[in-house]
């Protein structure tokens, strides 16, 4: 067996951050691993928001395509980014234990918590986060922050906005814990599916001794399984980052607990339900969930915001 194993990645800090994590774990099995830098779409187009420009592969479709090609062996993605509907021939080999799945508010002002503070300028380019934060933080005035984190902490800092709600699990990686003011509540804040972790995608052409090494190094099977259960959820609906849906599963026990749901783009619309599922049923139940939302009135909320943004 050939043993270099392709490494491809976008090329911001974040991203090389993933990929140089995955390639040290890999070196450890005995294993060549080799980083292959790729733009996206997503990160060449900054001066428009993310629900104008689509959602569909904005930051993992040039990497399936060297995928595709043969050009690279394995794609690392923060999972959250991953489209719920992969390309032929293309499938997720593993998924990385999760890192602390909250919401977080960031600032370098010496600033309380958002209740506290509900008329400071927020930084966000999530429309699930934007839609969160009109439902339950009404006052809050949003402009919109595209770029890379540390693009984006520039911008804050010069005066873009006062503070910003992005993922712990980023500011974490990059060392920017003395920026974080306040870890936001689950309840409010719930994550977008995959929030937290790395998808680690492959083509089926992958040689499969060396696929199921990658994959015993780097899958955790309880993140797989919660990761699985929250994709069928938002596959379901249709979801993508023009959509503010969220979803979460988590083991509690003996069983997983999948919390999922959507809000309105004003925030007056808001439809949150849960269900407890196992390993075996968890894409079952993924969908089981969805289409109970869809029942209640997500099908015309989602009507609705695909109306707004054409």
């Amino acid at each position: 067996m050939n043993t270099t194993v392709r490494i491809g990645t976008r090329g911001s800090k974040l991203a090389l951050w993933q990929a140089e994590h995955v390639s040290d774990c890999l070196k450890a099995k005995g294993l060549n691993p080799e980083i292959v830098i790729i733009d996206t779409t997503g990160d060449k187009i900054l001066d428009q928001s993310l629900s104008k420009i689509g959602s569909k592969g904005l930051f993992t479709e040039e990497l399936e395509e060297q995928l595709h090609t043969g050009s690279i062996d394995i794609a690392v993605h923060s999972a959250k980014d991953l489209q719920t509907h992969l390309k032929n021939g293309m499938y997720i080999l593993a998924i990385t234990e999760r890192e602390l799945v909250n919401d977080v508010l960031v600032s370098h002002k010496s600033i309380g918590s958002l209740k506290e503070n509900e008329n400071i300028v927020i930084g966000t380019s999530s429309t699930r986060r934007r839609a969160l934060l009109r439902k339950f933080y009404p006052n809050a005035k949003m402009v919109d922050m595209r770029g890379n984190l540390q693009t984006r902490i520039r911008k804050m800092e010069e005066g873009a906005c006062d503070a910003m709600i992005l993922a712990y699990a980023g500011m974490h990686r990059m060392g920017y814990d003395a920026l974080i003011k306040e870890k936001l509540s689950l309840e409010e804040f719930t994550p977008a599916a995959g929030q937290g972790t790395l998808a680690i995608e492959a083509s089926a052409t992958l040689d499969k001794e060396k696929a199921k090494i990658i994959r015993d190094t780097l899958n955790n099977d309880v993140t797989e399984i919660a990761v699985i259960a929250e994709r069928a959820f938002l596959r379901t609906l249709e979801g993508g980052c023009s959509i503010p849906v969220f979803a979460l599963a988590q083991l509690t026990g003996s069983a997983y607990i999948l919390v999922g749901g959507i809000v309105s783009l004003d925030g007056t619309k808001y439809l949150r339900k849960e269900i407890s599922f196992t390993a075996a049923d968890a894409e079952e139940r993924g969908v089981e969930l969805a289409m109970a939302l869809l029942k209640d009135g997500a099908d015309v909320i989602l009507r609705e915001i695909k109306r707004s943004i054409k």
